[in-house]
């Protein structure tokens, strides 16, 4: 089995509701999302899938979707007083984890045509979560 992975750096602000840490208030991180694509054989051009086109579709997705936006969950308070003043927010079902940013971002490589078997969505140096296929 051949696989590769693309490394993505964004940031992003979040914080989590019902939670008793410091992760409560509102804070930002500088992630990096792995991506990992496999295959059995290799293309025409030896090669699981082009970096590059990795790349131009996750990248190209979260530069313009989550990179620099605040994450928060749809019955979060601060939602409507953040965009009346302008803010980009980001609103998912869920509270905004590690957990479920690299879900998200599974599911929309998915959803792009990318192939992605698993992804890693580094929330700091030394704590991370992964999403694998079924």
């Amino acid at each position: 089995m051949y696989s590769v992975t693309k490394r993505i750096e964004f940031c992003y602000g979040h914080r989590l509701l019902q939670y008793d840490g410091n992760c409560r208030h509102l804070h930002g991180h500088n992630a990096v999302a792995e991506i990992e694509v496999r295959a059995d054989r290799l293309d025409a051009r030896d090669m699981v899938m082009d970096f590059g086109d990795i790349k131009r579709t996750i990248k190209a997705w979260i530069d313009t979707e989550i990179d620099h936006r605040l994450l928060l969950r749809q019955d979060d308070p601060l939602v409507p007083l953040l965009r009346a003043q302008g803010e980009p927010v980001v609103v998912i079902d869920s509270n905004p984890t590690a957990e479920r940013m690299a879900r998200l971002l599974f599911e929309k490589a998915r959803e792009l045509g990318v192939p992605v078997t698993r992804v890693t969505l580094w929330e700091t140096p030394s704590s991370w979560a992964t999403w694998t296929a079924d």
